[in-house]
């Protein structure tokens, strides 16, 4: 059975996923909390700029993939009008049944009652040519067939469509020390003080350097069919917002 990676862990892909899922259950109640503390409230920041490069309009379709706790979903659910304009549909989607519950009842708090839908992003339940913009926040990484779950992004956007990817990324020299350190001291305490599991934030620092870095992702998403990607570097290249044309 092929071998993929779960963090520094080499593991057969079929356990990857049910790992992933172990981590997310864990941490789901207190997401949005870490986040907040590990990135200093950067988190919100790169989201809006995400928000902002999406350029959703009224009447729109858009899907939010591993959307967890809904901050997307919902900055879109009034951009394109849902809930007034007739064409408008938003979409929040993640593989983890925990994080999908929490943000169907964020969103539910907030009034929109948008539709949510658990599926795997290597096989996406939507046909081709579908949305006008996908967006997948901080989970790319999670995925063990990186290349299959972008060329099903791709797929279901329509041409002139856009697919969004925030990911952490690999910083620049200069902070690499200080962010080394800070990945695998201070996060996995903060998970054990804030969230009680100091292992899933082990898991998640491991998770952010096998990522591919901003170029190497850029090459990935040209190779499986977009025609056009346009980087964004941010915070000294600790994330990086790529964003995928279709023609």
């Amino acid at each position: 059975m092929s071998k993929t990676h779960f963090g520094y862990q080499s593991v057969d892909e079929a356990e990857k996923a049910g790992k992933v899922a172990e981590v997310f259950h864990s941490v789901a109640s207190k997401y949005d909390v870490m986040n907040d503390l590990m990135s200093f409230g950067l988190h919100r920041l790169w989201k809006k700029v995400t928000i902002a490069r999406a350029q959703v309009r009224p009447g729109q379709r858009v899907l939010d993939i591993a959307g967890g706790t809904g901050d997307l979903a919902a900055a879109f659910a009034h951009s394109a009008g849902w809930g007034q304009n007739p064409d408008a549909q938003v979409w929040l989607s993640d593989i983890n049944a925990s994080m999908l519950g929490v943000g169907r009842d964020r969103l539910l708090d907030q009034g929109l009652v948008i539709p949510c839908v658990q599926f795997d992003a290597e096989k996406i339940p939507f046909p081709n040519n579908h949305f006008d913009v996908v967006t997948v926040a901080f989970g790319l990484r999670n995925m063990t067939h990186k290349e299959l779950a972008l060329s099903e992004m791709r797929r279901i956007i329509k041409p002139g469509g856009r697919v969004l990817v925030l990911e952490f990324s690999k910083p620049d020299a200069f902070l690499q020390p200080i962010y080394d350190v800070y990945s695998f001291k201070v996060l996995p305490w903060l998970g054990e003080k804030i969230a009680q599991d100091a292992q899933s934030y082990q898991y998640l620092a491991e998770s952010i350097r096998m990522h591919p870095d901003a170029d190497t992702l850029k090459e990935m998403m040209l190779e499986v069919g977009f025609d056009e990607v346009d980087t964004h570097r941010m915070s000294g290249g600790i994330v990086a917002l790529h964003i995928g044309i279709k023609y």
